[in-house]
């Protein structure tokens, strides 16, 4: 088993469970399995320690000079996301790891920043629930805009809001390492998966 690198973005107002819960899936699921299928780490634009929505403060492990090559790039979402858009030096990065990963995910808002780095025109793509419209913002015309849990483009994957990035972290175990594998993080982290991408908070919100 090949051990892949999984690098998750930090940034000041970040929300927690957006890139908590992929890290907890991908480093419960190296846990169990000899030889680890995964090496996860935090990166950020700095060193400096980062500042989550509510106050939590996070020591990124590396800055986006100094990570190892990343098999796995996430980038969370959260209110500090928009402040990424303001950043060319972030976009530029991200623009390169695009080239060198196996896999793009964002969870949340990170689907806006990838959008900013021209990384989403013309795939089927998804946001929380209530950034549908402005995610429009930063895509071209031809980009298909879908509330849903998590839509896969092969390369790049995005996912709705919040919790539905543990989902979609679940299905990419399941996509690289298959359903066993799967079974027992399910099991350790007691955690109930659907594999249903359909965005229910978003139907509810539309009646």
């Amino acid at each position: 088993m090949t051990q892949r690198n999984v690098g998750i973005m930090l940034f000041e107002e970040i929300e927690v469970l957006d890139f908590a819960g992929p890290f907890e899936v991908f480093n419960v699921t190296a846990e169990l399995n000899d030889p680890a299928p995964f090496n996860v780490y935090t990166v950020a634009e700095t060193h400096a320690p980062v500042k989550t929505r509510g106050k939590l403060n996070i020591n990124p492990n590396y800055s986006i000079y100094s990570m190892p090559k990343t098999d796995i790039l996430i980038i969370p979402g959260g209110a500090g996301s928009r402040a990424l858009l303001g950043k060319p030096n972030v976009i530029a990065w991200l623009q390169g790891q695009y080239e060198q990963v196996q896999h793009l995910a964002s969870v949340c808002t990170g689907s806006i920043v990838l959008g900013k780095a021209g990384l989403l025109d013309g795939l089927n793509v998804t946001t929380h629930h209530e950034n549908l419209d402005e995610l429009r913002q930063y895509v071209s015309d031809d980009t298909t805009i879908e509330a849903k849990r998590y839509l896969d483009n092969g390369k790049i994957l995005t996912s709705g809001g919040i919790s539905a990035g543990i989902d979609m972290s679940l299905y990419l175990v399941r996509k690289l390492l298959g359903d066993e594998v799967l079974a027992k993080t399910l099991k350790e982290m007691e955690y109930t998966w659907t594999p249903d991408v359909t965005s229910i908070w978003h139907e509810e919100a539309m009646k």
